[in-house]
């Protein structure tokens, strides 16, 4: 493509040249006399003139690139998010069909609180960001449908302290770690999650004992793996994310939302 860009350069300087020293000049020199006298006034116009196009051609494509990395980051996180969705609300949904049937004064409550959730999945997390006092809220609603649900059975250690609830967080990030806490927990064991806000870093921690099978669990790496994927869309070189696995699961979230 180069050579074939240098060589009508070269044969338009030539022809240009030509035709300036004998039909314009009149000089009736010889071609290489022409060449040498006359070439520059062809060429210079011609390099600068091909930078130019070149510079905008350099400019158009640079701009189809962004678009382009643009759309494949909207649709990666579109597509990480709609794999967190469905498993938060068929939980819910279990809960309060279980509460219907055994506490039905109770159920109302609970549907007002999934209706936070819908509203919460559906369109506050199609922003970037939203503000943190929702996600918060989200978070409070799901821990709730978890007490009910595992009343008796586990033992839930949910504690937060928010500096700021107006700092801005990308929707249905912690999610993922504090699901994984209770969907791989063994029975009659404790579930601790902590989200502390102070001076624009979040951190949260979730910690569950498991059993051997959960150990080396497919579906809880990949829960881990989409959630650093939209960490690294979205907050890179501004997150850290531990998991230690010990006789317990910890997971470590922080997170500068500043």
């Amino acid at each position: 493509m180069y050579a074939w860009y240098v060589f009508v350069i070269a044969l338009i300087s030539f022809l240009a040249t030509q035709l300036y020293c004998y039909e314009f000049a009149q000089c009736g020199c010889s071609i290489m006399k022409c060449l040498s006298d006359y070439l520059w006034q062809t060429l210079v116009p011609l390099i600068f003139f091909s930078f130019v196009w070149v510079l905008y051609r350099f400019i158009d494509k640079q701009e189809e690139v962004e678009q382009i990395k643009k759309e494949h980051l909207e649709m990666e996180l579109k597509f990480l998010k709609s794999q967190i969705n469905p498993h938060v609300l068929f939980n819910n949904l279990n809960t309060i069909y279980s509460y219907a049937l055994e506490k039905p004064n109770e159920t109302p409550e609970l549907i007002l609180r999934l209706s936070d959730n819908l509203k919460h999945v559906l369109y506050e997390s199609n922003a970037k960001k939203i503000p943190l006092h929702k996600e918060i809220q989200f978070i409070d609603n799901y821990m709730t449908f978890q007490e009910l649900r595992t009343e008796g059975v586990n033992t839930i250690v949910y504690t937060k302290s928010i500096e700021s609830e107006n700092n801005q967080i990308a929707p249905l990030l912690l999610i993922t770690i504090i699901e994984n806490a209770f969907k791989h927990s063994s029975l009659n064991s404790e579930i601790m999650v902590s989200i502390i806000e102070k001076n624009g870093v979040l951190e949260c921690v979730c910690e569950n004992d498991f059993t051997e099978k959960d150990r080396d669990l497919a579906e809880f790496k990949i829960g881990l793996q989409n959630l650093e994927k939209r960490l690294e869309l979205l907050y890179k070189d501004h997150y850290e994310l531990n998991v230690i696995k010990n006789n317990k699961f910890k997971v470590v979230l922080k997170l500068s939302l500043l």
